[in-house]
């Protein structure tokens, strides 16, 4: 394997393998997407991610890196003559790690909560709040970090961008799903607006999933896992 060979390990569907997709084409890196589904991971895989067993993975000259948001800062340090991803400053770049940490482990949650609450209104309900509880805050972060520009990052997509922006499509269909409104113009218009720029982002447009194609699959994921009890 070629000391500069890249591959990454994930799924069409994955917010979280959007990130590593994203942080690459960002730094204008070539890479190999091997396609992995939920239903049987290859060996690769589980080879390369033994610990959590989950993609995405991320291969740099046979060297495996796992969780998405350790891969983008990687990819960031390792092509640093690209656009940068993090910020220069220090008190911003730790600003934004923390916020994309309140992502992953509190806003996340509740969004998926609203997804798996299929045909249960008072868990749906208390989940939206939370959801919305979550988008509120991001909604000021977003004033706070982006200093009057289109991204949190500023002129550029970022790391907190790439973050959040992963779960944009899930959020367009979590809303037709079930019905509920998350990012829209009377709560968070920032936002809103955010999500317009980043998803018409040459480093986004090409590999963000289709809404249709994820709605028919988030269908079935839905299905699968409360047939598995693992909701």
């Amino acid at each position: 394997m070629a000391a500069d060979e890249v591959k990454v390990l994930g799924s069409w569907s994955s917010p979280f393998v959007l990130r590593a997709r994203i942080a690459l084409n960002i730094k204008c890196v070539e890479y190999e997407f091997l396609e992995e589904t939920f239903v049987s991971k290859s060996d690769l895989l589980l080879k390369s991610n033994p610990v959590y067993k989950k993609f995405p993975v991320f291969i740099h000259g046979g060297r495996p890196i796992c969780e998405s948001l350790i891969i983008v800062q990687y990819v960031d340090e390792v092509w640093a003559s690209g656009p940068a991803i993090l910020p220069s400053d220090p008190y911003d770049r730790a600003n934004a790690r923390f916020w994309a940490t309140y992502i992953d482990d509190k806003w996340h949650p509740s969004v998926r909560a609203i997804l798996m609450a299929d045909g249960e209104e008072a868990k749906k309900a208390a989940a939206l709040e939370e959801a919305n509880k979550g988008l509120a805050l991001l909604e000021d972060t977003f004033r706070k970090c982006s200093k009057g520009q289109k991204f949190f990052g500023g002129d550029k997509i970022g790391y907190l961008d790439i973050a959040l922006g992963g779960f944009l499509v899930w959020v367009r269909v979590i809303q037709i799903l079930r019905n509920v409104s998350l990012i829209d113009e009377s709560k968070t218009p920032n936002l809103l607006k955010w999500a317009q720029h980043f998803s018409d982002d040459a480093a986004v447009k090409d590999v963000l999933p289709e809404t249709q194609r994820l709605l028919e699959f988030a269908k079935f994921y839905v299905a699968k896992v409360k047939a598995t009890g693992n909701n």
